[in-house]
């Protein structure tokens, strides 16, 4: 009579580890010696994961870098449980290396519980976690993952059932943070409603400006090749300063499009399309948005991640409608010459107080110490010294030292908001950091801590205008990362649906409102 009891079944899968582990070692693997034990190494502490997520970072666009990460997370929160919970839960010791060349040894022999591989763990993290933002990335990952997975068990540092429950547990991980925070795949549709929109198959009637000094990414070193052969009957207009101002170059190729019927397209960071807004509502027009500079949350938001997306779009004519904000100057007795008089429009957002004054000195110290270590070293100095603004909000006198208010309902609670998943709500995003006593610092350590949301320092609310006046002279707003004087009183509303743009058709699944 067989025994099926559970010891019976722990010694054969132990015989089953052991002659797996045994044919790995004894086995020859041409090539394998000098590739595989430094491939080992190179994954101690997830350094290569970490320089491969760098690298995403550096030459990926906005879908890469949301996949950099996501991978990184997910290996933090892998290794995390493996090192501190799984390697507790069941000491097993490592492998004997008798059978195991020597060539194949490692340096330093880990000493640590052998069960599970934290190696196998952060392999399969980063890599499930870089495919559920981008399949792309995964798939090239993968066979470096199952390399590295490999490589414990080929060593000799691990049974092969510790790299499989490691890369079970790792793939475990990148799931639960998507659980946390959803992938891209899972959020619902960007925007909406759908409209009409001219299909331009080979792009005749498409104007395109592109504005080469937006910071172009990498992956858009030559945007114009890619345009012409997507749509080689588009018109590109390459912006040069001797041209004039970007502004008029844009609006004379809207003028363009409008007397043949066709389409403005816009090739730039979120200042770029920002300049685009004008002239398309004046000669209304359809606006195709490519991604094209350093910052390009509006297309991000609106899911135009590439070029090849935003030329597939114009050639099959999908587009949906948004709403446009709006900041214009209200009469009072220091200004009557002001009134009603439109100041700008903002896709993104609209601010006053210390953002403006970060954008500007971060556009000051950009150029000599690069992009990040101005944004550190501008906030580190607005943190020390800004002080707040004083201004009628609605009605009521505030101190503040910020005021945010976002074109659509963000869906994070937070002073810094991200994203947005409609973009045709009739909503401004409104929100308030309250000024006083240290309010700056107790406000980041609130924010840092998670309870923006139970503190008096800071308000947020949804509404459909917003009304500021008593600005001090010489106040400066931002609106889409460009800053600008603000006029002593002025007004934030909404033009509903005012604008027609290109975006990628692609069925997502809804959030149920109910």
């Amino acid at each position: 009579m067989s025994d099926h009891s559970p010891g019976a079944l722990r010694r054969l899968l132990r015989t089953l580890d052991h002659t797996a582990f045994d044919k790995v070692a004894t086995r020859s693997w041409p090539g394998a010696e000098p590739v595989l034990p430094r491939l080992s190494r190179s994954a101690n502490h997830g350094l290569l994961w970490f320089g491969i997520a760098a690298g995403m970072w550096a030459v990926g666009g906005t879908r890469e870098r949301r996949a950099a990460v996501r991978g990184a997370a997910s290996l933090a929160l892998a290794s995390a449980t493996v090192n501190t919970l799984g390697k507790r839960a069941v000491r097993r010791s490592r492998p004997a290396l008798d059978t195991v060349p020597v060539i194949r040894h490692l340096t330093r022999q880990p000493v640590t519980s052998s069960f599970p591989s934290g190696h196998a763990a952060s392999a399969a993290a980063f890599t499930v976690g870089a495919a559920l933002e981008s399949r792309r990335w995964g798939a090239a990952i993968a066979p470096v993952a199952a390399s590295v997975a490999f490589s414990r068990v080929y060593t000799g540092v691990h049974y092969p059932s510790d790299v499989l429950v490691g890369a079970s547990l790792g793939a475990g991980a990148a799931f639960a943070v998507r659980g946390l925070v959803p992938s891209r795949s899972q959020l619902p549709p960007p925007a909406r409603p759908r409209v009409d929109a001219p299909a331009l198959p080979e792009g005749e009637g498409l104007y395109v400006v592109v504005n080469p000094s937006s910071g172009v990414q990498p992956q858009l070193a030559d945007p114009v090749r890619q345009l012409k052969i997507a749509l080689p009957r588009a018109e590109v207009i390459i912006y040069e300063p001797d041209a004039g101002p970007l502004p008029e170059v844009i609006a004379e190729a809207a003028r363009d499009a409008a007397r043949c019927g066709g389409v403005l397209g816009i090739c730039g960071g979120d200042g770029t399309v920002n300049a685009a807004v004008a002239p398309a509502l004046e000669y209304d027009v359809p606006l195709m948005v490519l991604p094209g500079g350093t910052f390009n949350h509006f297309a991000a938001d609106l899911g135009t991640e590439t070029i090849t997306e935003a030329c597939a779009a114009v050639a099959r004519g999908t587009a949906v409608r948004v709403d446009v904000g709006r900041i214009s100057s209200v009469a009072t007795h220091r200004s009557p010459a002001q009134a009603d008089a439109v100041a700008g429009y903002f896709l993104n957002t609209f601010s006053l107080g210390s953002y403006p004054e970060l954008v500007r000195m971060r556009e000051h110290w950009s150029p000599r110490i690069g992009g990040p270590a101005a944004t550190v070293l501008s906030v580190a100095r607005i943190l020390r010294t800004n002080e707040p603004l004083r201004a009628v909000v609605n009605g009521r006198r505030r101190a503040m030292w910020l005021l945010f208010a976002g074109n659509g309902a963000y869906r994070n609670v937070g002073i810094a908001p991200v994203r947005r998943h409609d973009l045709a709500d009739g909503l401004l995003d409104i929100r308030i950091a309250h000024g006083g006593r240290f309010a700056r610092t107790r406000l980041l350590a609130t924010a840092l801590a998670g309870g923006l949301a139970r503190t008096r320092l800071y308000a947020s609310a949804h509404s459909r205008r917003l009304v500021v006046t008593g600005l001090p002279e010489g106040t400066q707003m931002a609106y889409d990362g460009e800053v600008r004087e603000a006029p002593a009183a002025l007004r934030v509303d909404k033009l509903l649906e005012a604008l027609t743009v290109y975006r990628p058709l692609e069925e997502r699944p809804t959030l149920d409102h109910h």
